[in-house]
This record gives structure tokens, C-alpha cells and sequence, in this order.
């Protein structure tokens, strides 16, 4: 998987608890910490800042790489129209590098619950 490196990887098997424990990505993501906390009520959904309640390590490496991939060398390898490029073009770098950190998160529970290698969206869309 793109900016996730061995250091990354290594982390993830030693210090988070068996993927299956976990029903969702989202439930991986938020025990790292990089889901917005709720502060919902009445049907009305509010979301705040991203909790940093959970698991540093990890996080503060899914988010070191998202920030690599932001960075002026990445940004040539990001296609125009993704939802990346979108969300650069209208959100601050570092809330698109932790919205980034997140969804990479849940592809590594993916990729683990499922026994999968990663598969390029950009290769799957043009195959």
C-alpha cells in the first residue's frame, strides 16, 4: 500500500489487537483515534474534532505518511479529479492528510480481515 512502509506495517501487527475483534473499518479507525468525536443528539448529527483518543503510535505514523503523500512530490501522483485533489482544493492540508490517515486505516482492516494484498483503484478503474 502506498506511504504505508514496513515501520507502519510492523506497528500495526505489534501493537493493535486482532483485526477480527474489530466489526468495521470504522471501528479500527476510531480505536487509532482519527474519527471525528459525535456530539450527537435528537437525530441531528454533530461532529467535532478528530478524539486523539486511541492508539498514538499508530496514528501518529498513518499520519506522518498521509502528510508525505501531500507533500509537493506526492501531490504529482495524485490524479486530477480524485476525491484527494477535491478535497485539496477546498480543505486545509492537515485535514485532508488525517481524512487520508483514515481511509488508510480502513484499508489495512480490510486487507487484513480479508487476506488481500492492496489493489490500486486507479489500475481497477482502467482494467
Amino acid at each position: 500500500m502506498p506511504v504505508v512502509g514496513p515501520i507502519t506495517a510492523l506497528a500495526v501487527e505489534a501493537f493493535a489487537p486482532a483485526m477480527a475483534s474489530f466489526k468495521r473499518g470504522r471501528d479500527f479507525a476510531a480505536w487509532l483515534g482519527l474519527v471525528p468525536r459525535q456530539h450527537s443528539t435528537g437525530g441531528k448529527e454533530r461532529l467535532g474534532r478528530v478524539s486523539k483518543a486511541g492508539q498514538v503510535d499508530i496514528r501518529q505514523l498513518l499520519i506522518i505518511g498521509a502528510m508525505s503523500r501531500l507533500t509537493w512530490l506526492g501531490r504529482k501522483a495524485i490524479p486530477e479529479g480524485s476525491w484527494l485533489a477535491r478535497m485539496l482544493g477546498r480543505k486545509p492540508k492537515m485535514l485532508v492528510a488525517i481524512a487520508l490517515a483514515n481511509k488508510m486505516a480502513r484499508a489495512i482492516w480490510a486487507m487484513l480481515t480479508k487476506k488481500e494484498d492492496y489493489r490500486d483503484p486507479a489500475l481497477a478503474t482502467a482494467a
